[in-house]
């Protein structure tokens, strides 16, 4: 299969993993031509989210805001009640701290957090973190809309941009009706790539190679590697299925 260059790469939700990362780096092997992208949530769950920033923060690579970074900033930056802290502690803040040394966050990498945008316009490709909220413009998107919502957006009867392909993360694609853990999830004008690198049922770390319609993907937990065509490997969602699904939602 002859391979196209100067490839868009996007990848999912590493949540701490470094060593997974390291590894799907490795597979992918990009070049100064290709263009890589984050979608956020590099922080929580995993063991190593200093070890993730400190990477991705110093990488050529371009990375989004998730909701995992938009509430460490809260966290760190604004008053915030101590149930809301419990909770994201309990939602993988534990680990993160953790990862620190002296489990001091430093202020480079707060403040490189607050830079990350919540979304990135590449043409016929729209990369944001959860979705869109589909009742209002674009215009009128908060930072909670795009790093937070689910069975607004993955229901959506029309795809919400006519010209553009989202690809997002955010939720963990088992949890989506029908979809087997490792596996990537379509819906209307959307496509989900969060394959739950930390989550016991699956371990697998996503990316998207759009340009070749390729999926790397590496299992954090059995440390194997596998590379397949996109088609393969993505199971198509019906609207309809998302609202009568009874899914718990997590801090994904």
């Amino acid at each position: 299969m002859s391979v196209i260059r100067q490839r868009r790469i996007i990848i999912g939700d590493v949540h701490g993993h470094y060593q997974g990362l390291m590894r799907l780096l490795e597979a992918i092997a990009p070049t100064s031509d290709d263009q890589v992208y984050f979608l956020g949530d590099l922080i929580d769950r995993g063991p190593k989210s200093s070890q993730v920033v400190n990477f991705v923060k110093n990488s050529p690579y371009q990375c989004l805001l998730g909701n995992h970074e938009q509430m460490l900033l809260n966290i760190f930056t604004k008053r915030i009640p101590t149930p809301t802290v419990q909770a994201w502690l309990y939602s993988g803040g534990q680990a993160t701290v953790a990862s620190y040394q002296e489990a001091t966050i430093p202020h480079e990498h707060l403040e490189w957090f607050s830079t990350l945008p919540t979304h990135l316009d590449l043409g016929d490709i729209w990369l944001v973190h959860a979705g869109v909220d589909p009742s209002i413009p674009l215009t009128e998107q908060t930072a909670e809309q795009l790093c937070w919502v689910r069975d607004d957006f993955h229901s959506i009867q029309k795809p919400y941009f006519p010209d553009k392909l989202m690809i997002i993360g955010h939720t963990i694609t088992f949890t989506l009706p029908g979809v087997l853990p490792g596996k990537l999830a379509q819906g209307q004008g959307w496509i989900d790539i969060d394959t739950g690198a930390y989550h016991p049922r699956s371990g697998w770390l996503t990316a998207l190679d759009v340009t070749n319609r390729l999926v790397y993907q590496v299992n954090v937990f059995k440390n194997y590697v596998r590379t397949l065509p996109l088609q393969e490997v993505v199971t198509t969602i019906q609207p309809e299925q998302i609202r009568v699904s009874a899914r718990g939602h997590c801090l994904a």
